[in-house]
């Protein structure tokens, strides 16, 4: 039995150095730029990470071109910490008509893959962030 538990110890060792080459590590999975979210893999996105804040816009929406910048740099900045998502509410009505977004833009912040907050309506960046404190 312990030469099983030793060729499992040696083969583990040996699939993490593989994985190390190159410069790889698991912080290169964490994205620094808003995902782009369809009806189709919203679910499973919102179960993948800790904490995501999605922002629920249209291409037709002036404040919601305001607030896109602002997700941008959040994005990078709270890498590792919150995730963002955008979903585009005309191009997904499933997701918009399951989380009722009557008005965009909507943020909508999920921790573990529940929803605990929704905020409406463009705001500057330190607002969001102020808001967004609590979920860290």
């Amino acid at each position: 039995m312990d030469t099983l538990e030793t060729l499992k110890m040696k083969k583990l060792e040996q699939l993490k150095k593989q994985y190390m080459k190159g410069g790889k590590t698991m912080e290169k999975k964490i994205p620094d730029t808003p995902i782009h979210l369809l009806d189709a893999d919203i679910d499973e996105t919102i179960k993948k990470f800790p904490t995501i804040v999605i922002d629920c816009w249209a291409p037709w929406c002036g404040p919601c071109r305001m607030i896109g910048p602002i997700i941008e740099e959040l994005a990078k900045e709270m890498k590792g910490k919150i995730i963002f998502g955008k979903l585009n509410v005309d191009e997904n009505p499933l997701t918009s008509m399951k989380y009722k977004i009557m008005s965009i833009p909507t943020m909508l912040v999920f921790k573990n893959g529940s929803l605990v907050d929704r905020f409406v309506g463009a705001m500057p960046k330190e607002m969001l962030m102020q808001k967004l404190k609590p979920f860290l």
